[in-house]
């Protein structure tokens, strides 16, 4: 796991946004990467996408990492903010842009 975490944690020190998704922002591989990929369009930011899918290691190391058992999975500023549904809710309450902007 030391590995993956140093993995985990470079990536997360090199990136404001990084999120962890099946596929890539530009083809996602599931709905809900999708979905998590439109939000951050739409606001207008800049994010590192991580495709779990090519990286086993990752794909469960991630899952461990923030003790979050579902992918897609968003950090910001290397706190986990969560799923698709978390950041839907609070895309459309201004708070995910509001966190972006902080």
């Amino acid at each position: 796991m030391s590995d993956v975490k140093t993995k985990i944690d470079t990536l997360l020190n090199d990136n404001k946004i990084v999120l962890f998704m099946k596929g890539s922002q530009q083809f996602p591989m599931c709905g809900f990467s999708a979905r998590a990929t439109a939000i951050l369009q739409d606001i207008g930011v800049q994010f590192k996408d991580v495709n779990v899918l090519d990286d086993e290691e990752i794909r469960q190391g991630i899952k461990d990492y923030g003790n979050w058992p579902t992918i897609p999975q968003l950090y910001i500023n290397k706190k986990l903010v969560g799923g698709s549904d978390i950041m839907m809710e609070m895309y459309q309450a201004g708070e995910l842009q509001d966190l972006i902007k902080n």
